[in-house]
């Protein structure tokens, strides 16, 4: 239990996930050194129409620092348009023109417009989530999140969420744990 939340494990209920978060998760085991890692995510059944950070956190009594937001940042260079996704707890907001500009090495950068993030990613918005992302876009983590011992994140989809240890996220492939990502 975290808050209110009823918990069980993300793999026995694959029904509560994206495909892409299932499928990822499911692959999780068969990479080296990440063997395990599937087994401590856990999933909670939610109001989808509760699925935005500040209602959910109120209804299910969670607290904004144990919870993980996923925004979706987009920038162009040289005729290519990169994506990262940056793990933020709820309390904070990523340095989107500072950080994460630098990171995607792109002149400017600014969060992925709706339905390119939805087409993106195949997961629903107000759910998206790091685990399941198309392959090859970074997952940049804050050092707060990977530094909470659970945190609660998007499964992909608005009726449920994902429970996990923060430094998990750090170890998904693509990922790089970031000091000072959130301001």
């Amino acid at each position: 239990m975290m808050g209110e939340l009823d918990t069980v494990p993300a793999l026995d209920r694959p029904d509560l996930l994206a495909p892409a978060v299932a499928g990822a998760l499911a692959g999780l085991d068969g990479l080296a050194g990440l063997d395990g890692l599937a087994g401590q995510v856990t999933v909670a059944e939610i109001d989808p129409d509760l699925a935005d950070t500040a209602a959910f956190c109120q209804r299910y009594g969670v607290g904004l620092a144990e919870s993980a937001n996923c925004v979706l940042i987009s920038g162009r260079r040289g005729g290519e348009t990169r994506f990262a996704a940056c793990m933020v707890l709820a309390t904070t907001r990523a340095d989107v023109n500072g950080v994460v500009r630098r990171e995607l090495d792109v002149r400017k950068a600014s969060f992925a417009p709706r339905d390119v993030a939805v087409a993106e990613t195949g997961m629903e918005y107000g759910g998206i989530t790091a685990i399941g992302l198309p392959a090859g876009w970074p997952v940049l983590v804050d050092a707060a999140v990977a530094g909470t011992p659970r945190v609660v994140i998007g499964s992909g989809v608005r009726r449920s969420k994902l429970v996990l240890p923060g430094a998990l996220l750090g170890q998904l492939p693509g990922a790089a744990v970031i000091q000072g990502l959130a301001r």
